[in-house]
C-alpha cells in the first residue's frame, strides 16, 4: 500500500517546493521589477518630449492595452500600450501627443519580438515616421515586408491609442478627472 502512495507523495513535495521557491523568487524581486518598469518608462518618455515633469493617470479609459497614460504641464501626451505582434505583448511602446492631438512621437519601451524580423518595426525610421502628425486612425499603412505582425501589431497601437486619445481628450488633459 505504501509503495502506491510514495509516487504521490514525493510528486506532491516536489510541488510545494517549486511553487514555494518560486513565490520567494517573485517576491525577492518585485520591486526591482517595477523600478526596472518604471525606469524604461521614463526613458522612454524623456525621448519622447525631454526633461519634463510628467502626471501620471490613474485609467486606462475601458482599453486592456494601456498600461499608463502621463500628461506633461503644458497638455502633451503619453499612452503606453502593450500590444500583440508576433509575441503576445510583444510589443511595449510610448505613442506621444502633442497639444494639438497629434501624433508627435513613438518610442518603444521594449520589444520582445524576433530580432532582425519584428525588430524591424523599430529599427526603420521611416516605418514609425509614417504615424507622426496623425490625428485619426487611418485605413491603410505600409507594412514592413518580413514583420507583418510586428507592423500590425504597431499600427494596431496607434490606432487604439489615437481613439482612446480622442474620446477622452478632456479627462486625460485634466488628469483623469
Amino acid at each position: 500500500m505504501i509503495e502506491k502512495i510514495k509516487p504521490t507523495l514525493v510528486l506532491t513535495l516536489i510541488c510545494i517546493a517549486a511553487a514555494l521557491t518560486l513565490t520567494f523568487a517573485y517576491e525577492l524581486t518585485k520591486e526591482r521589477a517595477a523600478e526596472q518598469k518604471a525606469l524604461k518608462f521614463s526613458e522612454s518618455a524623456e525621448a519622447l518630449f525631454g526633461k519634463t515633469e510628467l502626471t501620471l493617470i490613474d485609467d486606462n479609459f475601458g482599453c486592456d492595452e494601456i498600461e499608463t497614460i502621463a500628461v506633461t504641464s503644458d497638455g502633451r501626451v503619453a499612452v503606453q500600450m502593450v500590444v500583440d505582434g508576433y509575441e503576445k505583448d510583444g510589443i511595449d511602446l510610448l505613442i506621444g501627443f502633442d497639444q494639438q492631438g497629434a501624433i508627435s512621437g513613438i518610442e518603444f519601451v521594449s520589444l520582445s519580438d524576433t530580432p532582425g524580423l519584428g525588430s524591424k518595426v523599430r529599427d526603420i525610421p521611416s516605418f514609425r515616421e509614417q504615424f507622426i502628425g496623425q490625428t485619426e486612425p487611418q485605413d491603410s499603412f505600409d507594412a514592413v515586408s518580413g514583420a507583418t505582425f510586428s507592423s500590425k501589431g504597431m499600427k494596431h497601437a496607434v490606432d487604439t491609442a489615437l481613439t482612446v486619445y480622442n474620446d477622452n481628450k478632456e479627462a486625460i488633459l485634466d488628469g483623469g478627472k
